[in-house]
């Protein structure tokens, strides 16, 4: 995992002559999620070159590939054998690469049931800014014991160094799956939420937005069409539910495309990620929200003042971050 050869040969002798030269690089792979975190300064550093699966055991439930590899090509060789990556990583366009996934560290609409990507990380070897190849984990579930540094790369934007090459734990796809939805309001919406986990109900993923809460049940077919009857709800066909939750994790459903129409026509406004305890009751902050992750995870798109909008968040005993701005310097 950790051997260096031909391709990484030349992004090590880069990462030298700019540590030499006190050359600030910019890390780019598809490309796809340079709006989030700070603005990235220096030079171009590309490495889409640095792609393929290295490895795929599907019966040991793992597989190794390397930075510039791409999504669409992971997700569909893991689907030739019935398998995939649980925590459903956005793509935010054409070209997201396997690199980009664990740099932004962004999860879909099933975070809270299964986890984020830390938590299927296994292993991974870095480019540090001296360009030394560092290995970190394994490719097996159970590693030695000790701190698991190979998960703080998940989300750490390309600080750390170039991620060269990551292991990951994948898992079957789900022998049963179905949609219902349910027409309440906020307050209901995360009341019923809240009841709901604390049951033994196969929930995936959920998501409130303007009166409708929508829920995902995945599992073995007789737990999901159990809690179909206990739950009631109207069951939404299979394409419209797929196009949802794809809609809902790629940001461009009708939320999402009205909080980018938003933005791009008023400098002030911003879309928030805002990660609150479960239970917190209704927002009192200005602009439209949606409720995933059974509430712990609300969207926001307003113009509210910066420091507003992380008050209001920090008493219900969470944190906000500025996802999408025309300009975040505000924050």
């Amino acid at each position: 995992m950790t051997s260096i050869d031909a391709a990484l040969a030349p992004l090590i002798a880069r990462i030298r002559n700019a540590s030499e030269s006190r050359t600030p690089l910019d890390i780019r792979g598809g490309g796809t999620k340079r709006f989030y975190g700070e603005a990235a300064q220096g030079e171009a550093f590309d490495v889409t070159g640095l792609s393929g699966i290295s490895s795929y055991e599907p019966t040991e439930l793992v597989v190794t590939a390397r930075c510039g590899t791409t999504l669409d090509e992971l997700e569909a060789t893991l689907a030739e054998k019935g398998q995939c990556l649980p925590f459903e990583p956005p793509h935010f366009g054409r070209g997201a690469t396997v690199g980009g996934m664990v740099a932004a560290g962004l999860a879909g609409p099933s975070r809270a049931a299964v986890g984020g990507v830390r938590d299927y990380l296994l292993g991974a070897s870095l480019l540090n800014g001296r360009g030394e190849l560092l290995s970190f984990g394994g490719q097996v579930m159970k590693n030695v014991a000790g701190y698991d540094v190979s998960r703080v790369l998940a989300g750490s934007l390309g600080t750390l160094g170039v991620i060269c090459e990551v292991s990951l734990k994948v898992l079957p796809m789900a022998s049963a799956t179905a949609t219902l939805r349910f027409e309440i309001d906020e307050a209901q919406a995360l009341q019923q939420l809240a009841v709901w986990s604390a049951q033994p109900l196969p929930l995936n993923a959920s998501a409130w937005w303007a009166g409708m809460l929508v829920i995902r049940l995945r599992g073995a077919l007789a737990a999901v069409n159990a809690a179909r009857v206990a739950m009631g709800g109207e069951r939404v066909d299979d394409a419209d539910a797929n196009a949802f939750w794809h809609g809902l994790r790629e940001h461009d459903d009708e939320y999402f495309a009205a909080a980018h129409r938003a933005i791009e026509s008023e400098r002030a406004m911003r879309l928030w990620r805002l990660s609150v305890p479960a239970t917190t009751p209704l927002l009192a902050l200005a602009g439209e929200q949606l409720i995933e992750w059974s509430g712990a995870q609300r969207w926001l798109y307003s113009a509210a003042p910066v420091n507003e909008v992380r008050e209001e968040v920090a008493r219900a005993g969470g944190h906000a971050t500025i996802f999408r701005a025309s300009d975040k310097r505000g924050g």
